[in-house]
């Protein structure tokens, strides 16, 4: 078996221990931090979520900080989406770009206060790109990690628990809105939202110590509720259509080919460095974007690598990036990048999968029944 060895700069959280102990049974390596992926298999747990509610410590959801006078011009300069009228405590997902109009990373930002930000990222390096354009252009802000190691708690039954632990007040909370509430006599920052479509919150805890007494709360509070640990799962996020930057997406795409462009203010004059490269696809669209697909025939092996796509014709038609056997679906569902001639929804191409070719149906995203 093929061990992950553990060092400081793959660190873990202060929830590993609590994690470990409820018997996870895989990681992954995330913003150089560990990533539960696995508690008991990926289709029990892809089942558990949907019907009760799990704990997933994300702490990989790295913050990057930025505060100061500048704050909001630089954190606009990263963005193609406006955020002239964020709101102190709003959640924004923002797709951030390159000068050339590549995505770098599709994080949230949370607006905390007039000049001071949080960019919860994706797995990419955000804070250097950060401080290079601040040195550039010279703006006046401060660039930092702050610790902050969130606990997202997602599922059905997650409003229940969250009240449970954090009061009523929970259920005022607007979708990817937040409120500063109390544990234990310390402020928590607690948004809802989450990488998954089941609904449910994040816990931005900025005190380690109260990591685990804020971990045993959620389970003695949730025991009659089934709760059990979790973290973000392939089949329900693929099936929700929910991308992974670094599997579905690249710095070799930009926001219209992943499906972004309702987040693309382009046409205003907004201060983003990408604005003038994103031009061109508001006049004349992508030539390729990500789509839903369903492969036919028994399950698919783990997509480690691109599957090409066909058309009849042997013409190339695009890749899939993400792909697994869906229960409910009972089929292999999947997300890739199409070429604009074949990605119309019921188009049928053909896939190159490690164990041969298959048909593939083109979706929309999310899969509905």
């Amino acid at each position: 078996m093929v061990q992950l060895s553990i060092s400081r700069r793959l660190r873990g959280t202060p929830y590993t221990a609590r994690l470990e102990a409820a018997g996870v049974k895989a990681y992954t390596v995330y913003n150089h931090m560990l990533l539960p992926t696995v508690t008991e298999s990926v289709e029990e747990d892809c089942a558990h979520l949907k019907q009760h509610v799990q704990v997933w410590d994300v702490s990989c959801e790295r913050q990057i900080e930025i505060r100061g006078p500048d704050a909001d011009k630089l954190v606009q300069l990263m963005t193609p989406r406006d955020l002239s009228k964020a709101q102190i405590d709003q959640c924004f997902y923002i797709p951030v770009v390159d000068e050339r109009g590549g995505m770098l990373n599709d994080p949230v930002a949370i607006k905390l206060a007039d000049d001071r930000f949080w960019i919860s990222i994706a797995d990419s390096d955000v804070m250097l790109w950060a401080k290079g354009l601040a040195y550039g252009f010279r703006f006046e802000v401060e660039i930092d990690e702050p610790d902050v190691n969130i606990l997202a708690v997602q599922g059905p039954k997650a409003d229940e628990l969250m009240a449970r632990v954090f009061g009523e007040q929970v259920h005022t909370i607007r979708f990817f809105r937040g409120l500063w509430l109390y544990f234990e006599g310390q402020s928590i920052y607690v948004a809802r939202s989450g990488y998954s479509k089941q609904g449910g919150f994040e816990i931005y805890l900025e005190d380690r110590a109260l990591a685990e007494p804020l971990w045993d709360a959620l389970f003695a509070e949730g025991a009659d509720l089934n709760v059990r640990p979790g973290g973000p799962n392939l089949i329900e996020r693929i099936e929700s259509g929910l991308l992974s930057y670094g599997n579905d997406m690249t710095r070799e795409n930009t926001p219209f080919e992943c499906g972004l462009g309702k987040f693309c203010d382009v046409e205003t004059s907004i201060g983003c460095v990408g604005r003038d490269a994103l031009m061109r696809y508001v006049i004349d669209g992508p030539m390729r974007m990500i789509r839903g697909l369903m492969i036919e025939g028994e399950r698919v092996p783990g997509c480690r690598e691109p599957w090409q796509l066909t058309a009849d014709g042997g013409e190339f038609a695009g890749q899939i990036t993400s792909a697994v056997w869906s229960p409910d679906f009972q089929n292999n569902v999947a997300i890739g990048m199409v070429e604009r001639d074949y990605w119309r929804a019921g188009n049928t191409l053909w896939v190159d999968t490690p164990d041969g070719q298959r048909r593939a149906v083109v979706h929309d995203l999310p899969f509905s029944a």
